[in-house]
């Protein structure tokens, strides 16, 4: 983990939010690898937090789907099962589906507009570690109308669990282009309000992506 997190996190007061961010921004990059051990003393020293936040920092993680605890091993970055990353991206696909059929009809225009705005951020930025956190603003920005708040927040534990691998996805895979241009037809069928058009590009978007993850990986 970089400086800039371990001063924002000692800042911010040494909580477990703010250990459990910064944890899962380093598992985000590419610092901590699958099965590679999460040592708790290091990880504390590195931040210089107690033990007590940074076990629930990895509780947190854990119910997240990035870190499981192994006998003998404690704490390690989790991998996905070629089923495991089939039932998520099935379950995305259900759950961002409901999504979209209710907040479609209640989506304001500042929605829209902030919306647009996040493809045309992504469209600019050559960092490929802020695509995860931009790509999932832009598809809270058009869910949150929905009025299902559970429903999100669980899209959004599962867009985490599978982030990581998507990053291969987006820059070795060469899928970038291909996943903007789905957002952006999603974008145009919003603004269309066609519920049925947003959900075939939606299921699309996310088969083409798990298909080709899904390849990669074997």
């Amino acid at each position: 983990m970089n400086e800039k997190r371990s001063s924002r996190t000692r800042q911010a007061g040494n909580t477990s939010e703010f250990i459990a961010d910064s944890l899962r921004e380093a598992i985000f990059q590419g610092e901590y690898k699958v099965n590679q051990p999460l040592r708790q003393d290091q990880i504390a020293k590195k931040l210089n937090v107690s033990k007590i936040p940074l076990r629930e920092a990895l509780v947190q993680l854990k119910s997240e789907g990035l870190v499981q605890f192994m006998p003998n091993r404690g704490a390690v970055v989790s991998g996905l099962s070629p089923a495991e990353i089939k039932e998520i991206f099935l379950m995305r696909i259900a759950l961002e589906n409901l999504a979209i059929e209710h907040a479609i009809p209640l989506i304001p225009v500042r929605d829209l507009i902030r919306a647009q705005s996040v493809l045309e951020i992504i469209d600019n930025e050559n960092d490929k570690h802020q695509w995860s956190d931009l790509n999932w603003e832009f598809h809270k920005t058009l869910y949150q109308s929905s009025q299902m708040p559970l429903v999100v927040s669980t899209v959004h534990t599962l867009h985490n669990n599978v982030s990581r691998f998507l990053l291969i996805y987006y820059d070795t895979l060469s899928g970038s282009d291909v996943s903007q241009k789905d957002h952006w037809d999603l974008l145009a069928a919003f603004k269309a309000k066609k519920i049925t058009h947003a959900q075939e590009v939606l299921t699309r978007h996310l088969s083409t992506a798990e298909r080709k993850l899904q390849n990669f990986l074997s």
